[in-house]
């Protein structure tokens, strides 16, 4: 389905925001696996410059529900729409064309790459086709680039480490590295506090609150440090068995009976 007014672009390609047009809007979005639903629907629009965070138990539908929005799965029914335009059969790197990134709860580094080199094939991926022909020829086309996107993920003092020799935290943030050089709209953060140290967990707050409103990008993240997410959310969704229980500003969202009831014995 396409919002009356809006056409649909073809995948891969840039689309048009219409002024005041979400950047993403789910319509009823629901996923089912032989014929038990994991997720049932699930509406609701984000604004261009949010940060929305979700909290839920395990298997309340967080990851699945990111699965959809990022094209890893396909939804069963429903729609995804990015700036309007539906996307919905759109494959993983159709939406990352339209400027959609994603993060995931395991790290997918390559141990034996370096910090640089991880950054510059997803900048060389970003430039689109043809650019890993190109790339040979002209190694340091992407060198600036490269640089300049360590630093702002405090990683510079690393560029020449392999990944397999970093921290947690900063493997963490050298996956916000990679999302960052192919300049994202949206932001999909699959619990980023996953396995780092008490110690690394202030540093990479400060910088996804820095991607999220020095940029002014569109985060969305899924978290079960609550300390965290009251720090940086505009809004809280609560996800609970498949089914999005609440969307809200965070106070109210602590504060809802039915939130509280559904959590009663659970934790956020």
């Amino acid at each position: 389905m396409v919002t009356p007014g809006t056409a649909a672009a073809a995948p891969g390609t840039a689309a048009t925001t219409a002024p005041g047009t979400p950047v993403l809007r789910l319509r009823g979005l629901g996923w089912s696996v032989r014929g038990v639903p994991i997720l049932e629907d699930v509406s609701f629009a984000v604004d261009e410059g949010e940060f929305i965070a979700f909290i839920g138990p395990n298997g309340a539908g967080k990851t699945s529900l990111f699965n959809l929005v990022s094209g890893l799965h396909p939804a069963t029914h429903g729609t995804v729409e990015l700036d309007g335009v539906d996307v919905t059969a759109h494959a993983v790197h159709a939406r990352a064309r339209l400027g959609l990134g994603r993060t995931f709860q395991t790290s997918s580094l390559w141990n034996g790459m370096t910090v640089a080199d991880h950054v510059r094939l997803a900048a060389q991926a970003a430039a689109g086709p043809g650019a890993s022909y190109r790339l040979w020829r002209r190694a340091d086309r992407y060198d600036a680039q490269v640089a300049e996107t360590l630093e702002r993920t405090e990683l510079g003092h690393r560029a020449d480490t392999l990944a397999g020799a970093l921290s947690h935290g900063e493997k963490r943030k050298l996956e916000l590295a990679v999302l960052l050089v192919a300049d994202p709209r949206l932001i999909l953060l699959d619990e980023p506090m996953a396995g780092v140290s008490a110690e690394e967990v202030p540093a990479l707050t400060e910088l996804i609150r820095s991607v999220h409103r020095d940029s002014g990008r569109t985060v969305l993240m899924v978290e079960h440090h609550m300390d965290v997410l009251l720090g940086l959310a505009d809004r809280v969704a609560v996800m609970h068995h498949g089914t999005l229980l609440a969307l809200d500003a965070p106070a109210a969202v602590m504060a809802d009976a039915t939130v509280q009831q559904a959590y009663l014995g659970e934790a956020l």
